[in-house]
């Protein structure tokens, strides 16, 4: 997927090289590459509703109209895998239950489907064995605990066995089945802080360790025949990477990579090549290929923008800071180049979403383009925040508004003690989630920050908690347990709805919303700028019409940066 020409579109990229081909235009709808089919030249792609998040999978193929092969509305359907001898492909959609996901099976000649599992609710399908035997799923008891259970596809009346006994609260989720089918890849977080990957032998019903790191394994794959593994770890809020040929357990290094981070990797057919997704702190997203054989690394393309040269851009800088309670709390910073005893400058805290996000030290054109300008981005990784472990993670469970809050509040202390920073000018901002804090922020610690950008925040829990999307409903429990129950805890969510004290605020307030957004409805935004608007204080209000939860559309997200810019420039900046 490229969004060079300002909507996202599906191209091919040589591997000699060269420039983009496309095999999609249009600049209506956002699509996103999903497959090649392995024996033709077709291909799979996505797209929804101008960010209804309403997914639908279609065919393309060079010089006709494309296919959608999940014709119908208000549903959605996600790609699965292939069959292990490629001649068909798993679906997700849940278009004959609004809250359950059923599986799918396509031809991959006729497009003909079947179903191969109806869900009968309060599972997550997560699985499925190429060979079309076992189907695991996971079924979340709260945001701490969770169980996989296995599904045998070939009994007339498949039961859902439990695979991951367990005591305590430990997270399970199921990842991938072995190209054989015997073994089941599921990560974990009962044996330590961390997320590792343990592997389930379905005929000895016995587990086994596969990958731990001292901190969380994102992923692994093999190549197609086992000689290789790539694995990810989440290494303090950057991706590493790790290739092992199996057979002599050996790490191929790969020389000449810049460091960065690495998103997404990928093998060929072959197991001769490897393409890897990377942005370094100063550039977008890049594909490169290693020759495994040759050992030659070739970087297939540079999306940086032309006009921007890298070395006027930073790099991010991991730090941490104690908090109210004596809590480590692990930050990225960007800092303008001019900052300085002498040239002092205003800051603006970043914060993720979620609630369990995490802010990466990695390359972000809206941070980059901010920081340009003069302004340094502090990324705070409040308590609650993913990738530090579970206890961290956990610390603001149903304390949303308070115990997280405080951290940013703690992070201005810090920043305050820098002697680069212009202390009278700290303002907080963040989308989702981040968006919420920053609502919080400005109503119930007015005092503290001098401005906020709220990008598609929750205003009032109550209504977002009872209107979340249907394809959500599996992780309703994970939520109400997180967040609150918008029923047995309606006064304490209410105490923390920023709308219902909007009264309080009274710094300048820049809200940017996407109309489609089916997480953080619209009224959210409307509602809480009508209630500042009412008592006078400056708020200013950024609509895209064509939009979700995020910004798809080049266009529509330099417009929203501009807005933030020119909003610091006239209520953050200092003299």
């Amino acid at each position: 997927m490229s969004d060079h020409t300002g909507v996202p579109n599906v191209y091919e990229q040589p591997l000699a090289g060269g420039e983009l081909v496309p095999l999609t235009t249009g600049d209506e709808v956002s699509k996103y590459a999903v497959s090649y089919f392995p024996k033709d030249e077709r291909f799979l792609f996505a797209a929804d509703g101008g960010g209804d998040e309403l997914n639908h999978l279609f065919v393309g193929e060079k010089g006709k109209e494309a296919i959608d092969i999940t014709p119908g509305e208000g549903f959605r359907a996600d790609f699965g895998n292939w069959t292990a001898d490629k001649s068909g492909f798993f679906v997700s959609s849940n278009e004959r239950d609004p809250k359950s996901f059923d599986i799918y099976l396509y031809d991959a000649k006729t497009l003909e489907r079947k179903m191969i599992f109806k869900n009968e609710g309060g599972v997550l399908p997560a699985a499925i064995d190429p060979n079309l035997r076992w189907l695991a799923v996971d079924k979340l008891v709260d945001n701490a605990d969770s169980n996989i259970y296995l599904i045998d596809l070939h009994k007339k009346k498949p039961k859902q066995v439990l695979i991951t006994e367990h005591a305590g609260k430990v997270e399970l989720r199921a990842s991938h089945f072995s190209r054989d089918g015997k073994t089941l890849y599921y990560s974990t977080n009962e044996h330590s802080e961390w997320d590792q990957f343990w592997a389930y032998d379905i005929a000895k019903k016995t587990h086994a360790e596969v990958l731990k790191a001292d901190w969380d394994v994102l992923f692994f794959k093999d190549s197609e025949h086992d000689k290789y593994r790539v694995s990810l770890v989440n290494q303090d809020a950057r991706g590493k990477l790790t290739i092992t040929e199996r057979a002599s357990g050996e790490t191929v290094d790969i020389p000449g990579l810049p460091p960065g981070n690495i998103e997404e990797a990928s093998f060929s057919p072959s197991e001769t090549k490897l393409v890897l997704h990377m942005s370094t702190d100063r550039t977008p997203t890049d594909l490169y290929l290693y020759d495994l054989e040759a050992k030659t690394l070739k970087q297939l393309s540079d999306t940086l923008n032309p006009q921007i040269d890298a070395e006027q851009l930073v790099n991010a800088e991991v730090l941490r800071f104690e908090s109210y309670d004596g809590v480590q709390v692990p930050s990225i910073l960007w800092k303008p180049r001019e900052a300085s005893a002498e040239n002092k400058v205003p800051v603006m805290l970043w914060i993720h979403g979620g609630p369990g996000g995490q802010t990466w030290a990695a390359y972000r054109p809206t941070i980059q383009y901010l920081v340009n300008q003069g302004y340094a981005i502090f990324a705070v990784n409040n308590r609650g925040s993913s990738g530090y472990g579970k206890t961290f993670y956990h610390l603001d469970d149903r304390k949303h508004g308070d115990a997280d809050l405080d951290d940013c509040v703690a992070a201005k202390a810090y920043l305050q003690g820098l002697d680069w920073v212009d202390t009278d000018s700290i303002g907080i901002m963040g989308g989702s989630y981040g968006g919420y804090m920053t609502l919080a922020a400005l109503a119930f610690r007015p005092d503290e920050f001098k401005v906020g950008i709220d990008i598609f925040g929750v205003a009032n829990w109550i209504r977002t908690l009872e209107s979340i999307p249907p394809w959500w409903d599996a992780f309703r429990a994970s939520l109400y347990a997180e967040i609150g129950d918008p029923k047995a805890d309606r006064e304490r969510l209410e105490a923390h709805s920023p709308l219902l004290h909007a009264d309080k605020i009274t710094k300048p307030l820049l809200v940017i919303q996407g109309a489609n957004d089916p997480r953080v409805l619209r009224a959210e935004s409307d509602e809480i700028v009508e209630a500042v608007k009412k008592k006078g204080v400056p708020v200013e209000y950024v609509i895209f019409d064509d939009e979700g939860h995020g910004f798809a559309k080049r266009e529509n997200a330099i417009k929203a940066d501009e807005a933030m810019k020119n909003f610091l420039d006239a209520h953050l900046r200092g003299s």
